[in-house]
């Protein structure tokens, strides 16, 4: 498996349970059981198991489940176990994957041997990594629109996708008129809401801590949140009437909403990896030691996001970055990341070392997103800029999509959290840099864009170190 058009990483909460999909092998069939984003299970009797590829078993899945066609492009197969996920091309044999699992577990992840030991798969139907979104919001099929709901919701309520109270509070509204239907002001909506409140939204805000430790730990946590901040949502969710749904089945205008919203969220549709960063020195004789992190990688860049703490530290756009990766044999494997930033008001090229098992796999996929994204027509640019996108829903669209910067959001990033190594193209130092170079660190960039990532050159006033 090289991982070009693959994609490895760590589970969600959802995926925390021990789950085989193969319950019996015999000489010519087999009983195979696939698992929905809601955790449905599909059980499916296929001949010649072993053998089966996972193009094959998609439609098999496509069919029983009477999915159009545009689901051979918006779903995938995943592997997925506590320890490791994969999306699987469609020329993958999804049995035998599974029977060299604990090989990838022992190559991608840094689990015991005991955990690797006991650890086993499930194969689950999932949203297609290198599915555009613009191609999602023309979706009309309900069926398809609610296995994306689905997904999104998990990783929503799972904080998988961090999101700022204001989202979580509109995302979580939105389930409401899912599960509850409309609102209505004589019913005991409030008592609804505290009895399933971590249905509707992620469990960090339906804690009920007060006092002013509680009020310290908020953040900036504003009153009205949780329960009393979802019920006023839910009731500001409205009902679409006429115009180009009024054919449509309800619900469906609401998942469209529901991903729409989710489209703001920068890492929405990504592949997650774990990898560790260094922390920044406390002190001149402390080191700061490592921070646990996810690298969020989609067809739009990459997020480097606080796995304890659920905000993003870093985010860059394909043009914004240059990348490599290094797996020797005596070191950890790592990946690069090197962009343009300041240090003390200068400019310089920011290096960041990602520490991880999965560092092929995340280079690999960098560079097969690019490669898509080079591929899209001119045509299809000049289209998505050509407006706002209209989604009939009940949450329409804004004149202009907002960009999710306000301030301490947790989508912007905290470049200040990290520990960078900062130099300029000829190898003199503003901090400690090795090896030197003459050039940038890596040629593996996309530079085709303006905007893009360039070299910072030196100065005569650049003090060497």
């Amino acid at each position: 498996m090289d991982g070009t058009e693959s994609s490895a990483g760590q589970p969600g909460p959802a995926e925390r349970s021990h789950r085989s999909s193969v319950s019996s092998v015999g000489a010519r069939a087999a009983d195979l059981v696939v698992y929905l984003a809601d955790d449905t299970m599909v059980p499916l009797a296929v001949e010649n198991l072993p053998a089966l590829s996972a193009h094959e078993l998609h439609r098999t899945i496509r069919e029983v489940l009477q999915l159009p066609d545009i689901a051979v492009d918006a779903f995938a197969l995943w592997l997925v176990s506590p320890l490791l996920e994969v999306q699987l091309k469609p020329k993958h044999q999804p049995y035998k994957l599974g029977r060299q699992w604990p090989e990838l577990l022992l190559r991608f992840t840094d689990a015991p041997d005991e955990d690797v030991a006991m650890d086993e798969p499930s194969l689950q139907f999932r949203r297609n990594v290198f599915f555009p979104k613009w191609r999602e919001l023309q979706i009309r099929d309900e069926e398809v629109l609610r296995l994306l709901y689905e997904e999104a919701k998990g990783n929503v309520l799972s904080a998988r996708y961090p999101c700022d109270i204001e989202d979580c509070e509109a995302l979580g509204a939105l389930v409401c008129r899912v599960q509850l239907g409309p609102y209505q002001p004589g019913q005991p909506a409030a008592c609804t809401l505290r009895e399933k409140l971590d249905s509707f939204l992620p469990a960090h805000l339906c804690k009920r801590g007060h006092g002013l430790f509680a009020a310290l730990r908020g953040r900036g946590t504003k009153a009205g949140t949780g329960e009393q901040g979802l019920l006023n949502a839910y009731r500001g969710v409205k009902e679409v009437v006429g115009g180009d749904s009024e054919h449509e089945h309800p619900l469906s205008t609401h998942y469209r909403a529901y991903l729409f919203k989710c489209h703001e969220l920068p890492f929405y549709g990504c592949a997650f990896f774990h990898g560790e960063i260094d922390k920044p020195a406390q002190s001149f004789l402390h080191r700061g030691g490592r921070k646990p992190v996810t690298l969020a990688i989609s067809l739009e860049g990459v997020h480097v996001i606080d796995s304890r703490e659920k905000h993003v530290l870093l985010g860059l756009r394909f043009q914004e970055l240059s990348w490599d990766h290094t797996s020797l044999e005596e070191e950890e494997p790592v990946l690069w990341l090197e962009f343009d930033g300041e240090s003390e008001g200068m400019p310089v090229n920011k290096l960041l070392k990602i520490y991880s098992k999965q560092a092929e796999l995340m280079s690999g996929l960098i560079e097969y997103c690019i490669e898509l994204n080079q591929a899209v027509e001119p045509a299809t640019l000049q289209d998505s800029g050509s407006g706002p996108t209209s989604v009939p829903g009940s949450l329409p669209p804004p004149t202009q999509r907002p960009k999710l910067r306000r301030q301490g959001s947790v989508v912007c990033s905290r470049i200040q959290h990290l520990s960078t190594i900062d130099y300029v193209d000829n190898g003199k130092e503003i901090k400690r840099v090795k090896p030197k170079r003459t050039t940038s660190f890596f040629s593996r960039q996309l530079s085709m864009s303006q905007g893009s990532y360039s070299v910072v050159q030196p100065t005569d006033s650049l003090e060497q170190g």
